[in-house]
């Protein structure tokens, strides 16, 4: 039976509204990290995009929540997003029911402000009859708090490889903001051999103040050369992988080994149970590296509500229509892109 007594609205962003919305998520086991109010904030903040802050109420109490942000440029046009700029996103909500009532009051708000259409990149498989793309996957560790167990589970020719880099003098350093620069400095390399825009420092920075103690990043050194680096967030009992880059000129080195085998033991030692090594496309270098860890495979649902197109969008590297300006990117100056990449990156969701 329907409940008649729930009502969605959009909350604005203020200190209440933020507290609410955040004590509900930590009171539901399907809460994620990117649902947290302080994204919006971020969003709207940094990026000035508009956001939606869609909530689900029943008798003054909230029972789900679904974060959106509108998204509009000259390249892309107008798209409306839950969450872009990270892993996934999409609705955490007490039942399949209230769910549903939140991504069709977004179908109807991307028809009120005219997006072209609605991306929800969600853990779940679509509540209504959303085209659904299924080219994304998330890989995930389970923990223990000893991690020699984890050691010895793996293959004996992964367990090799760890011990050849380390003895080829690669270590790694953990902290907080004091290692933003090298950390973005390494992500701005892979990013630009990548043929990707990167985000301004400034972006990363406010991250860093939104979730002070919520996040640790860590660099892989190689004869005290910054080599490798990682961004991780931290909710509830999970580890989140958000950014990693490595610098192509030591690629040979392989620090990523150490890199990831530093992070898994940290993980391990802080009492974390489960750790999400961010999301890979699928039959991808990253998803056959990363299930070396004994990573299982968790399938990400890409979902859409189409508005003014016909056919769901391919806004990604593989699309060949991208395919020249990532050839010219990649071909541009590490300070050009730095300076450059901010002003696209910002609506490329």
């Amino acid at each position: 039976m329907i409940n008649k007594n729930i009502s969605v609205k959009i909350y604005s962003i203020n200190e209440t509204n933020s507290s609410k919305w955040n004590d509900y998520l930590k009171n539901n086991d399907q809460a994620c990290i990117y649902q947290l109010f302080e994204w919006q904030i971020i969003n709207k903040s940094y990026f000035k995009h508009s956001v939606y802050n869609i909530v689900a109420e029943s008798n003054n109490q909230i029972v789900g929540v679904l974060p959106l942000v509108s998204l509009k440029s000259m390249i892309f046009g107008h798209i409306l997003c839950s969450m872009p700029f990270v892993n996934y996103g999409s609705s955490c909500a007490n039942s399949t029911e209230i769910d549903k009532k939140l991504i069709e009051y977004a179908c109807e708000l991307t028809n009120k402000i005219g997006a072209k259409y609605l991306e929800v990149r969600s853990q779940k498989p679509s509540v209504t009859n959303m085209k659904e793309s299924k080219n994304k996957i998330s890989l995930i560790i389970k923990l223990d708090d000893d991690y020699e167990k984890l050691w010895n589970g793996f293959k004996s020719k992964h367990r090799t490889n760890i011990r050849r880099v380390y003895k080829n003098g690669i270590t790694v350093k953990k902290g907080g903001v004091e290692l933003l620069e090298p950390f973005y400095e390494i992500l701005s390399k892979s990013w630009r051999d990548l043929g990707t825009p990167i985000y301004s420092i400034r972006y990363f920075k406010t991250i860093t103040q939104y979730f002070k103690d919520d996040y640790t990043i860590f660099i892989a050194y190689k004869d005290d050369v910054p080599v490798a680096s990682a961004f991780n967030g931290y909710y509830d009992d999970i580890v989140e992988g958000m950014w990693l880059g490595l610098d192509n000129q030591y690629r040979q080195y392989q620090p990523s080994y150490v890199l990831y085998w530093e992070m898994i033991k940290d993980a391990c030692e802080r009492g974390y149970k489960t750790y999400h090594l961010g999301r890979s496309s699928t039959d991808s270098g990253g998803e056959s590296f990363k299930k070396k860890w004994n990573a299982e495979t968790k399938q990400l649902y890409w979902q859409y509500y189409l508005n003014t197109i016909d056919k769901m969008p391919n806004l990604n590297p593989s699309n060949p229509k991208y395919k020249l300006l990532i050839k010219l990117w990649r071909m541009l100056p590490l300070k050009a892109t730095q300076i450059i990449g901010p002003l696209i990156s910002k609506n490329i969701p």
